[in-house]
């Protein structure tokens, strides 16, 4: 559609460096035509530009849909397991085994139940703006290290200083996630991650494999894969980079090979309080 629209710019600058031509040499036989054909290729240009708007207008609207159709189908039995997941609880409370595994089964809801809100944004967000909205970030960053507790991989540190941000909520957590999820990637089972919240700064540091020089600065590119730890986090770290952009958040990345890694982001654009 874009090249479609592109067509008519040629056209319009010819038009005008011929009528500018008429101007200086004063030849009205040139300029009058010249301009007729201008108005009426604006006429046109207005009219093409208008019907491809429209029908790229239908096409995301039918998109949106269809789209709420299928995650609405989703949603139900999302609902329905969760909501037997509650019943069975309450009547197998003594039976330690059963217990243990509704619980596994609720924790795989959630996570699915994420999965599916994550889907739904990603969508919105492709076809309309996603609105801000005021938040909790000390209660934001403990419920996105509880969920990767779950993974009973590594420990996490945490030491946050109460903030509120103004932020696309979501975008947010699948930002930490990414973050969170590379520092248990490339750390030991064993080693600790810190969480720090201070003033305007948010840390997340680890004590894994780290990154040389080379690979540090490669770090964005969605591609590049370092080939002394096969790290290849470039792809999500590329979609934190252009959230943080979008979010006015400065994000900055020290590591050193061996010794860990910590992605420093700068949150004083969207802080509220």
């Amino acid at each position: 559609m874009k090249k479609q629209i592109l067509l008519f710019i040629p056209f319009y600058l010819l038009i005008l460096v011929v009528i500018i031509y008429g101007f200086h040499y004063k030849q009205i036989e040139i300029i009058i035509p010249s301009l007729l054909t201008l108005v009426i290729l604006l006429i046109l240009g207005f009219m093409f530009n208008a019907y491809v708007l429209k029908q790229k207008y239908e096409i995301d609207e039918n998109v949106l849909h269809l789209t709420k159709e299928i995650l609405h189908e989703l949603a139900i039995p999302i609902s329905t397991i969760q909501a037997n997941s509650l019943l069975l609880k309450r009547t197998l409370k003594e039976d330690e085994k059963s217990m243990k595994r509704l619980i596994r089964i609720d924790d795989s809801s959630k996570r699915l139940e994420r999965l599916y809100e994550e889907l739904l944004y990603s969508i919105k967000k492709e076809i309309q703006t996603v609105e801000a909205q005021e938040t909790n970030l000390v209660a934001l960053i403990e419920e996105r290290v509880k969920i990767m507790r779950l993974l009973n991989r590594n420990s996490f540190l945490l030491s946050l200083e109460e903030k509120t941000v103004f932020v696309d909520k979501i975008g947010f957590e699948k930002m930490l996630d990414n973050i969170l999820n590379n520092a248990m990637k490339y750390s030991n089972k064993e080693s600790q991650i810190e969480v720090l919240l201070k003033e305007n700064i948010l840390s997340i540091k680890d004590y894994g494999v780290g990154m040389n020089a080379t690979a540090l600065k490669n770090v964005y590119n969605r591609y590049y894969q370092s080939s002394h730890n096969n790290r290849g986090d470039g792809i999500g770290l590329a979609l934190v980079r252009a959230y943080c952009l979008d979010e006015k958040i400065k994000i900055n990345i020290e590591s050193q090979e061996g010794k860990g890694t910590t992605v420093k982001l700068n949150l004083s654009q969207i802080l509220t309080l």
